[in-house]
């Protein structure tokens, strides 16, 4: 496959908080490793942890929060909705295609955070 077919994406996936940790990160696990086993490069992951939602979901007011930055091809997203949809343990999913401008806007704010965090220490 060729790389310069490769589109950025953003997925943001809030799993059930009655997952016990290492249950979460295996749950971040399958789906970054279905991403990369499908062709697809991740640039960025970032574990949000127990939040409240805007309105209950499932009788829940909190959900795990992942984030993933990804670069694929426009197949892979069906093949991970598909995955997304069968696990009990997702309660909502969305897929954002990033253009340029996104990605280096992301880009740029991962990296004032990382000054201000090696600033702090």
């Amino acid at each position: 496959m060729a790389t310069d077919n490769l589109q950025a994406y953003e997925l943001m996936v809030i799993f059930t908080p009655v997952l016990a940790e290492d249950d979460y990160k295996g749950a971040q696990k399958k789906f970054a490793d279905f991403i990369t086993e499908n062709g697809g490069k991740i640039t960025n992951q970032n574990a949000w942890g127990l939040r409240s939602l805007a309105y209950p979901i499932e009788k829940k007011t909190t959900g795990l929060y992942w984030v993933v930055e990804y670069q694929a091809a426009t197949d892979v997203n069906a093949k991970l909705e598909i995955q997304m949809n069968r696990d009990e343990n997702v309660m909502r999913h969305m897929i954002t295609r990033l253009d340029k401008y996104a990605v280096i806007y992301n880009n740029r704010k991962r990296n004032k955070l990382s000054e201000v965090e090696t600033a702090a220490s």
